[in-house]
């Protein structure tokens, strides 16, 4: 049996593509070991069928933080039983190669981001000359790969080099029939990271303008803006920040609600060419979105229309798409009756073949 180890900064329990990726290659008879993040907060570890370890830092965020973990992370893997060492996005790429190097394994690279054009790096010019250095020396050296969309792919080809293999974040197929409501409460979802760069400061104040209530489901590094925001525009009995919770109760919450939000601001290449796991969420429970006209949710969106596509981030370009599906029953149960297309062609099932194959010609 292959020992494969995967390696993020994040919490284990609610990274769903991982959970997905792990499961998968778990049943197709791969030893998996998947190493995260330990923070204060954490919650005891959900049962999985793979292994799972996380990695306690005295910095928690910060140059501090990244400095220690991977630094840990390198000793963890010099002592694991492993074939193969794939770290996910940049942040963990530097032990992995060197690890990698120094036992003589196989190693890949898993994108779920363009990092180094993510919004918090390339608007700070030393934090972007760091990353964007640690990639130009170190992808092309994962000649083994794979990433979340084509524009990012054609993007590593473009500058690297590299032919890198699609997997798509689509969850897992289940049967349409629990999916199809007679009615919902108009309830307006956000789930997903609380970053920046999601379109939250422009999604919060829009709210003063529609009859509905928006739920916040996350967490992350715009949170403490998010509540200031709510607070500033006086929402608080309209926008409810919800705070975490787990793929499993997150998939029972997107059913219930009337209206998706996949919203990402055009600052950076990584979101311009953005593919969200909520944007198949969504789609896969039955619930109508408003997302970006960026070029892999157009290119979806040509093919199944299951969302209300905006050009711009501004209170009124989202006011005026978030009132149309609440108002417009007709174009509204139109965009429903087409998710329940897609997802019987966006789904993991589908994407967890490409990923077998993937690993089965690395390893044999």
């Amino acid at each position: 049996m292959k020992r494969l180890v995967f390696t993020v900064t994040n919490e284990l329990n609610y990274d769903q593509r991982m959970i997905r990726i792990c499961n998968s290659l778990h049943h197709a008879g791969y030893e998996i070991t998947l190493i995260g993040v330990k923070h204060h907060s954490s919650p005891p570890l959900l049962h999985k069928s793979y292994h799972q370890i996380r990695i306690n830092t005295y910095f928690k965020k910060g140059f501090g933080f990244y400095a220690e973990y991977n630094i840990r992370l390198f000793f963890k893997l010099l002592f694991l039983k492993a074939d193969l060492f794939c770290c996910i996005d940049l942040d963990t790429i530097l032990p992995v190669y060197f690890a990698g190097k120094w036992r003589h394994k196989k190693i890949v690279y898993d994108a779920h981001e363009y990092f180094s054009q993510l919004k918090e790096v390339v608007t700070r010019k030393y934090v972007y000359k760091v990353w964007h250095s640690i990639e130009k020396v170190f992808v092309p050296k994962f000649k083994n790969g794979y990433t979340v969309g084509y524009q990012i792919a054609s993007e590593f080809k473009k500058w690297y080099g590299i032919d890198y293999e699609v997997i798509r974040n689509a969850p897992i197929l289940t049967d349409s029939n629990s999916f199809v409501k007679e009615s919902r409460d108009k309830i307006i979802l956000y789930q997903g990271a609380v970053n920046h760069a999601r379109g939250l400061e422009y999604l919060i104040p829009a709210m003063k303008q529609i009859d509905a209530s928006l739920y916040i489901y996350g967490d992350g590094n715009f949170l403490k803006e998010t509540h200031l925001l709510i607070i500033k525009n006086k929402l608080q009995d309209n926008v409810i920040l919800k705070g975490k919770s787990d793929p499993e109760s997150l998939k029972m919450i997107t059913k219930g609600a009337y209206i998706g939000i996949n919203l990402v601001e055009n600052n950076g290449l990584n979101q311009y060419y953005s593919l969200a796991n909520k944007f198949f969420d969504y789609i896969h429970a039955g619930v109508p979105q408003v997302s970006m006209n960026y070029p892999e949710y157009k290119k979806i969106n040509e093919q199944f229309e299951v969302a209300l596509l905006i050009d711009d981030l501004s209170e009124n370009t989202v006011s005026i798409a978030i009132n149309k599906l609440l108002n417009n029953k007709d174009f509204y149960e139109s965009l429903q009756s087409n998710c329940l297309k897609a997802r019987e062609v966006y789904h993991w099932q589908n994407e967890e073949k490409k990923l077998i194959s993937f690993y089965k010609n690395i390893l044999g």
